[in-house]
């Protein structure tokens, strides 16, 4: 069972743009944008996987794999993926600590498009999201679609409780953006001495008065991590929200405050806080006219995930022993989708979805509005 689900006009709609996975459809668009991947693996177990996704993606855009592996891996994925995509090693003259946006500074310079997707190796666009993305970007500087995990083994769960809250606020920071090759070479690319860079990117295009959008109703498909890799990111997320303190100091103030309420032998506060939390989360889950699906199961995971989620990350903190260097200007949350479609120019108004194409859907189509234009 999802946590989200379209009504049936849009599941209807989501059959006909959907193909399985590996399957293209009849006749595939090919759009006038470049797809960069930076990459740098340790080994090769998703390697079939990733290579069927690539062959998808070559049929539609323009792809540059940026490839910071190890030279024998580097070598193997030279020959998985010869005459599909192009393969590029990171400039060896740049310099800085995040290997990602080494990759992503070197792909986007290579880029022969001036609309440029950048994603991480776990990202699963579809051919309706492309479209969007490269729609939005003849208005906008960058793009900020909203990520979901498919399938959802545990830990999946749980960190859909922070991507719900997130979306309550504003919106979820993804594992891929879409920014125009003009802005982002104007503004010498960002700073490669950061871990939180997507956030390190956006604060970067802001402080060049660039424009963002950032659409409630944009779903592109993420692969969760196994359990192990799910926990190694722990002290990473925390270093993320170093770079967040409002963020930062009320997941911080959970635990004392559980503490107290215990204490003072206050039980309505506590309950009161975990209703508070699953209200917020539902705010979250039916931004963009997200159908409605009130089993007990799922709102007794909303408590546990937006609960379990603040410890966590509370107890990771106090793992970690020093900050990353982030930008000092804040990031204001972009604002939410009008309610209605709003009149605007007819490559807007298209009424696509954006569910991979690989699963049934289960989130809910784009509606055809440009959700969070920021300027």
């Amino acid at each position: 069972m999802s946590l989200f689900s379209p009504p049936g006009d849009a599941r209807r709609a989501a059959r006909r743009w959907g193909v399985e996975h590996g399957r293209a459809s009849t006749s595939p668009v090919r759009l006038p944008m470049t797809y960069v991947l930076p990459l740098r693996w340790h080994a090769d177990t998703g390697l079939a996987e990733l290579t069927g996704y690539l062959r998808w993606l070559a049929d539609r855009v323009d792809v540059i794999v940026v490839d910071g592996s190890a030279p024998d891996l580097f070598a193997r994925h030279a020959d998985a993926w010869r005459g599909l995509v192009r393969h590029l090693p990171p400039d060896a003259t740049a310099r800085g600590l995040n290997g990602k946006v080494l990759g992503v500074r070197t792909g986007v310079r290579a880029a022969g498009h001036e609309h440029v997707v950048i994603a991480d190796d776990d990202v699963r666009y579809d051919e309706a999201g492309l479209t969007a993305v490269h729609r939005l970007l003849d208005r906008v500087d960058l793009v900020r679609p909203q990520n979901y995990f498919d399938p959802l083994p545990w830990h999946a769960w749980w960190d859909t409780g922070r991507t719900l809250l997130n979306r309550a606020l504003g919106a979820d920071y993804p594992g891929t953006l879409a920014v125009r090759r003009s802005t982002f070479l104007a503004m010498g690319g960002y700073d490669p001495d950061v871990l939180f860079e997507n956030l390190e990117l956006i604060r970067t295009l802001h402080a060049n008065d660039g424009t963002e959008a950032a659409p409630a109703w944009l779903y592109v498909r993420r692969l969760p991590p196994d359990a192990a890799h799910f926990r190694g990111q722990r002290v990473r997320q925390a270093y993320d929200d170093l770079a967040q303190p409002a963020r930062l100091l009320t997941s911080l103030a959970v635990l004392p405050a559980l503490a107290a309420a215990v204490a003072a032998r206050r039980p309505a506060l506590v309950l009161g806080a975990a209703a508070g939390t699953v209200a917020l989360a539902e705010v979250g889950r039916r931004r963009a006219g997200m159908a409605p699906r009130s089993s007990l199961r799922q709102r007794r995971w909303r408590l546990r995930s937006g609960c379990w989620s603040a410890a966590c990350a509370a107890g990771s903190r106090s793992a970690s022993g020093s900050c990353s260097a982030v930008s000092a200007t804040a990031t204001p949350e972009s604002a939410g989708p009008p309610t209605r479609p709003a009149p605007c120019d007819a490559a807007a108004t298209d009424r696509t979805p954006t569910r991979d194409s690989s699963r049934s859907p289960r989130w809910p189509r784009a509606v055809g509005i440009v959700g969070g234009v920021r300027s």
